[in-house]
């Protein structure tokens, strides 16, 4: 019965955020226009919402999302090429869960973390 998820997000500026995950990594602003200060972004098949909260801590920020892909290596690549910053103890790499990883942060400290079942 279930098909998807779309995980809500904490961030701090609309601006700052959408040029992030638009311009750098590659989404497309579908909409919310009737709400303010919230973004609705997709790539290829999935989802992220992100509601603004001018007094999120980055520093205490937990929000995370696991994002499955098809073809890991090229998407790191790209991302290494476009120079967006991989978490320093998120660099691509097999996991003994048998998954191959990497995570990188949002301007907000949301942990967004990348895997291919290997």
């Amino acid at each position: 019965m279930l098909t998807n998820i779309c995980p809500k997000l904490p961030m701090r500026n609309l601006d700052i955020t959408q040029d992030f995950y638009v311009n750098k990594l590659g989404f497309e602003n579908i909409g919310a226009a009737d709400y303010e200060g919230y973004l609705i972004l997709k790539k290829d098949d999935i989802e992220i919402h992100l509601f603004e909260f001018q007094e999120l801590d980055p520093k205490n920020n937990y929000g995370q999302v696991y994002i499955r892909t098809t073809d890991i290596e090229t998407l790191y690549q790209w991302l290494v090429e476009k120079q967006i910053a991989i978490h320093p103890n998120g660099r691509l790499a097999a996991k003994p869960w048998g998954q191959k990883e990497f995570s990188l942060l949002d301007p907000d400290h949301n942990l967004l973390t990348f895997g291919q079942q290997i």
